[in-house]
């Protein structure tokens, strides 16, 4: 990602394989999605509930021009899969920005 990207982790450890995965994924949303100013990703394990399931939650901020794209409900047993659904969900919210704003044009 050329454009600037923040990684934090909240109750783990900073993780370069996770900090990978969040490269690629933001990668990806750049290649599809040009507009995008700075994308800021929270990882967090609320080690709290272990034992009931979904300990790891994927926030995503992302900056476009006019407007701020928020996916922060996206949580999972597996962070690699609260990962790829909050960027899934980003992505889909992007998609609907770039809709109607063509829309608007068109």
């Amino acid at each position: 990602m050329k454009l600037p990207l923040e990684i934090s982790f909240e109750g783990l450890d900073r993780s370069a394989a996770l900090e990978d995965a969040v490269r690629k994924h933001a990668d990806k949303l750049e290649q599809h999605h040009a507009e995008i100013m700075r994308c800021r990703v929270a990882i967090v394990c609320d080690g709290k509930h272990k034992h009931h399931g979904k300990p790891f939650g994927v926030s995503i901020d992302l900056t476009i021009p006019g407007q701020e794209i928020v996916s922060n409900r996206e949580a999972d047993e597996d962070v690699y899969v609260a990962m790829h659904d909050a960027f899934k969900a980003v992505s889909r919210q992007l998609d609907q920005v770039a809709q109607a704003r063509q829309a608007k044009r068109g």
